[in-house]
């Protein structure tokens, strides 16, 4: 289209999951629900293993940060979608979407590069127990975190000044409940080629890559645990296991049938509806995942609300 049929778009619509005015409050209700369940979780994880030194290990150190991005993660396009419900508008400003696409980008990496991070500390713990602790030092784990960090802000940064060079016309609905990268760069009237091959091939590299990081660390962590003569022995070291592949298994599994369902059926309300699953549902299940089948998690709860019941007791008293 040409530039003369271009105009200066401030503000975008986001149709959300359903325009059927009757279905809103449903959809307010389930997702503030959904929304404080992963707040309150993931918070209750972070404040039983900060202050437990029993749980100052590589692994819970990279739990406390994985809750920590879940409550970014959702918070990025939950709260702005309960507000549009409850003013009955759907507006957001072009800010505010290149706001949500950059941190929405952000927080999805630093997912998968903890993902990964956790899957290479399971590897060591089992593969390697008796240098466990030399490899996986305080100074690595935090490096490992900064480093994560860092190449989720520059690929973040990528992604939205690439959206600021397209140019935007009549059409401003986004049907979707968040800013989300790809309807945007759908939505353009202007050339999205390096849009687009730039998206792609930061997927194949950095949510591929990491993914055959995870499927390496396993394959080694499965002949690990072959070797293991006792039965014992081999439950043990799967159960250290099982929480971190479940959790990958439902963020990798619901992100991937996002896009194959997308690609499949090319019909945008079914992906917004099925985005659902791992933009909030995902973030909220982790704390259930790794609080239900972890004995230390369920004790440092315990600890942690035995300690705020005696200060709330003292400060009554």
């Amino acid at each position: 289209m040409g530039q003369d049929n271009d105009t200066q778009i401030s503000e975008f619509l986001l149709l959300g999951l359903s325009e059927d005015p009757e279905l809103q409050p449903l959809i307010f209700g389930l997702f503030l629900s959904m929304y404080l369940i992963t707040v309150f979780g993931n918070l209750l994880i972070i404040l039983a293993v900060s202050p437990d030194s029993h749980l100052h290990t590589p692994m819970y150190f990279f739990l406390a940060n994985l809750s920590l991005v879940d409550i970014c993660f959702t918070s990025t396009t939950v709260p702005k979608m309960l507000w549009n419900i409850q003013v009955q508008g759907k507006v957001i400003t072009y800010e505010g979407c290149l706001c949500e696409i950059y941190f929405f980008v952000l927080f999805a990496e630093l997912d998968i590069f903890l993902l990964t991070v956790m899957a290479y500390d399971r590897f060591v713990a089992i593969c390697h127990p008796l240098h466990y602790m030399v490899i996986m030092n305080p100074r690595l784990c935090r490096l490992l975190v900064l480093m994560s960090w860092i190449m989720s802000i520059l690929n973040s940064l990528l992604e939205s000044l690439l959206v600021l060079r397209l140019s935007f016309c009549t059409e401003v609905e986004i049907p979707h409940f968040f800013c989300e990268l790809n309807q945007m760069i759908h939505l353009a009237c202007s050339d999205t080629f390096l849009n687009n091959m730039v998206m792609y091939f930061v997927a194949m590299l950095l949510a591929g890559g990491p993914f055959i990081g995870i499927l390496y660390s396993y394959s080694k962590i499965v002949s690990s645990v072959r070797g293991i003569s006792s039965a014992q022995g081999k439950y043990k070291a799967f159960s250290t296991c099982a929480s971190h592949l479940s959790v990958v298994s439902l963020f990798y599994g619901t992100g991937l049938g996002v896009y194959l369902s997308s690609a499949a059926t090319q019909s945008s309300h079914s992906s917004a509806v099925a985005s659902v699953m791992y933009t909030v549902v995902t973030p909220m299940l982790n704390p259930f995942i790794y609080s239900l089948r972890n004995k230390d998690i369920k004790e440092a709860l315990l600890r942690f609300s035995g300690m705020a019941a005696l200060k709330g007791s003292i400060a009554l008293g």
